[in-house]
């Protein structure tokens, strides 16, 4: 027997891992490292996952043979690209019509939906379409939910699991009142990773074959250590089938500011997410939380990170963030559309729409919304802007509006290819030292230990580190 099977088989009999899991051996499952006067060793084990076809908690980033493309293993979105790029979830904004705007402009780009409420799914049976439907063509897109309630949130993916989005995401980080205040859920779930565990294995049991996720923060409040950050991952990826955590790389604060304060006072902390990357080998993390360009997109992976979410960036001026994603991030240099081409597709999408849901919903001015940062920083932009503010007054119709207005911009902005970007600032310039794992006292599915040199070790765990050096 080779030492790194012996060294399993030593690590299993002392870490009693549960029955029907193995250890499983990668460069990164089991590593010894000393730092600081600490010992350090982590350890992953693998076991199916109930109700998920062909994945395992040991599935974690895996990587294809032309040069380091992660790959999506399982559920409905492996026959896409993997999410190294997706635009965030953001209320209000990331609506159909959103959408569909951002899927003509990159073809790659994993899409999120507005979070919409368990409750609203359980309560609307009858007008599920208004909430869920979406254009075939918008995948590979992620259904976020909210809500604390295992039962009912088992109820809503139920429910949701026919319009066959390709993962469902918990919200566990929005920290506005009327989220986290109100019901329970948002960051606030933050400071219940055990109750999150349930919420996620429910969601699973209720759209099997779906993988689910978790976007939450790094903290919440003064609950802001990576101790429990480490916690709360460990809890949740060892009490349901969560392999993949999106981390909005800011704590919360829940009481004395506001949302939009929220996205920019917390510190960043980066270095918590990739103490997460290195203490979880065998789970995804997505970075998100000030990236503003495909650079710092491909910074971020190229330091480890399974993806990358931006939020604003790619709404204030999609063409500029969402047009390099292709070429820049996922290596397609198929030729898009360019923009003139985007409107004439987005016009029968937009006209299609009108009046859909009864009086005036969605009217024009909804429709028109997501194109307003299509033109940003080009010539003529602030001129098309109020000429389609005064044409909202009167345009029946999306093609109306835009025949009237898009004559003040000229041709080579409407043909032009996307902006190269300039390099922007270097997103980890300023990366602080990564925090130590935190000491436990038994193993989880996945866990970090930690020990003082002096500590006395278990026999089987020192004999075998020292086998394990010594080979």
């Amino acid at each position: 027997m080779n030492s790194q099977a012996l060294l399993l088989r030593r690590l299993s009999s002392a870490m009693a891992v549960p029955s029907g899991a193995s250890l499983v051996w990668s460069s990164s499952s089991v590593r010894i490292a000393e730092a600081g006067g600490r010992i350090g060793v982590g350890v992953a084990w693998s076991r199916p996952v109930s109700g998920v076809r062909g994945v395992h908690a040991s599935v974690g980033r895996e990587f294809e043979e032309n040069g380091g493309v992660p790959s999506v293993s399982g559920g409905k979105g492996s026959e896409y690209l993997p999410p190294r790029f997706s635009v965030a979830p953001m209320m209000d904004w990331t609506d159909n019509h959103y959408r569909t705007l951002a899927r003509l402009i990159s073809k790659h780009a994993w899409l999120y939906t507005e979070m919409v409420v368990a409750d609203t799914i359980n309560h609307q049976q009858d007008n599920l379409d208004k909430f869920l439907k979406f254009p075939e063509a918008q995948h590979p897109i992620v259904l976020q939910l909210g809500g604390s309630n295992p039962e009912k949130l088992l109820k809503a993916s139920q429910l949701a699991s026919s319009y066959e989005y390709d993962e469902i995401n918990l919200n566990c980080g929005c920290p506005s009142d009327k989220v986290a205040g109100h019901g329970n859920f948002g960051a606030s779930l933050m400071l219940e990773p055990e109750l999150v565990g349930e919420c996620m294995a429910a969601i699973a049991e209720g759209s099997p074959g779906t993988p689910v996720t978790v976007k939450c923060r790094i903290g919440v409040d003064n609950f802001d250590s990576y101790d429990l950050l480490h916690k709360f991952v460990s809890t949740v990826s060892s009490t349901s089938p969560t392999q993949h955590f999106i981390i909005h790389a800011r704590k919360a604060i829940l009481k004395g500011l506001s949302p939009a304060a929220n996205r920019s006072i917390p510190p960043l902390k980066y270095e918590f997410v990739y103490a997460l990357i290195r203490d979880f080998p065998n789970l995804k993390f997505t970075l998100n939380g000030g990236v503003v360009s495909t650079h710092q997109v491909n910074e971020a992976l190229h330091r480890g990170a399974f993806g990358v979410m931006l939020g604003r960036a790619a709404y204030n001026y999609p063409w500029g963030t969402l047009g390099n994603v292709d070429s820049v991030v996922y290596g397609d240099t198929t030729p898009r559309l360019t923009r003139r081409q985007i409107l004439e597709k987005y016009v029968e999408y937009a006209d299609a729409e009108l009046h859909k849901y009864g009086h005036k919903k969605p009217g024009v001015r909804h429709l028109v919304k997501p194109l307003l940062g299509l033109f940003h920083a080009e010539s003529g932009a602030g001129v098309w802007r109020r000429a389609v503010d005064d044409s909202l007054r009167s345009a029946e119709t999306v093609h109306a509006l835009l025949k009237e207005t898009l004559t003040v911009v000229p041709d080579f902005v409407l043909d032009s290819p996307p902006p190269i970007e300039t390099s922007p600032d270097s997103l980890l310039a300023n990366l602080g030292p990564l925090p130590l794992a935190p000491l436990y006292s038994s193993f989880e599915a996945f866990q970090g230990v930690e020990l003082n040199s002096s500590q006395f070790l278990d026999s089987k765990v020192q004999e075998s580190m020292n086998l394990c050096s010594s080979s």
